[in-house]
């Protein structure tokens, strides 16, 4: 069934106007016609059935004919500092964070960051994320939306508080003595997990300390020299693994 988001707050027999990209994608990329089902999520975990009443050039309109039982979110909150890196790869990492069911991503400027980005253009480049975002919750059938803070400095970011049960790791290519695998089998299950993902020319000393000063674990995913992004996915993917819900069931 295809899925679309929309911005209202939905109920059941109500009618609701999809416009923009939306409307755009049902009327002349899946040239869909009134009286066509289709399912619609508000981005805060809620999905309904509805049908196409009436499509023309300014939208089109849908109603909402009842409230079906969406999937569950991740048993474990996940929330992704990750350093700004090239558009591209960056892309993919939004993409592949959202499906894999993180809670929360957070660009950061440290300072190996080569990519900056001007205020004037800030704005533009947060719909372009939560474009992506939504294109990735549409793929998987994700009804809510992860959180999207705007990028914040490196020594901001380790600043906030965490959830107190939360397990705090930074992923650092040199370190030589503490693995990811180690620290989830030393700590147990954690239901808050904080991970930072450095640029492409990684972590300085400085920022290290300051992280470890942060209460952050320092760990390694092993001998290879991984890709910032292919270090974000990994990590998510072996969290959800462990802990969250890449299987049939969760584990408790």
């Amino acid at each position: 069934m295809r899925r679309f988001f929309v911005g209202d707050v939905l109920a059941e027999d109500s009618l609701i106007s999809l416009t923009g990209k939306e409307a755009n994608h049902i009327r002349n990329v899946l040239r869909m016609k009134p009286g066509d089902a289709l399912n619609v999520m508000d981005g805060k975990g809620h999905l309904f059935e509805a049908s196409i009443e009436k499509i023309h050039h300014k939208g089109v309109e849908v109603k909402i004919i009842k409230s079906l039982p969406a999937p569950s979110p991740s048993p474990i909150q996940i929330h992704l500092g990750q350093a700004l890196i090239k558009s591209r790869p960056m892309d993919l990492l939004i993409q592949k964070a959202t499906e894999l069911g993180v809670s929360s991503i957070t660009p950061f400027f440290s300072e190996r960051t080569n990519l900056r980005i001007k205020n004037e253009h800030l704005s533009r480049k947060m719909v372009h994320w939560e474009g992506i975002m939504k294109a990735a919750c549409k793929q998987t059938g994700r009804p809510n939306l992860p959180t999207l803070y705007p990028p914040l400095a490196f020594e901001a970011f380790i600043a906030n508080p965490p959830h107190q049960e939360t397990l705090k790791v930074l992923l650092w290519e040199a370190e030589k003595k503490t693995d990811l695998n180690s620290i989830l089998r030393a700590t147990g299950k954690k239901l808050h997990v904080v991970t930072i993902v450095g640029p492409e020319g990684g972590f300085t000393l400085k920022e290290i300390r300051l992280a470890m000063d942060a209460g952050f674990r320092i760990v390694s995913l092993g001998s290879r020299i991984l890709r910032s992004d292919t270090a974000a996915i990994t990590f998510v993917s072996i969290i959800q693994y462990e802990w969250g819900d890449l299987s049939l069931r969760y584990r408790k």
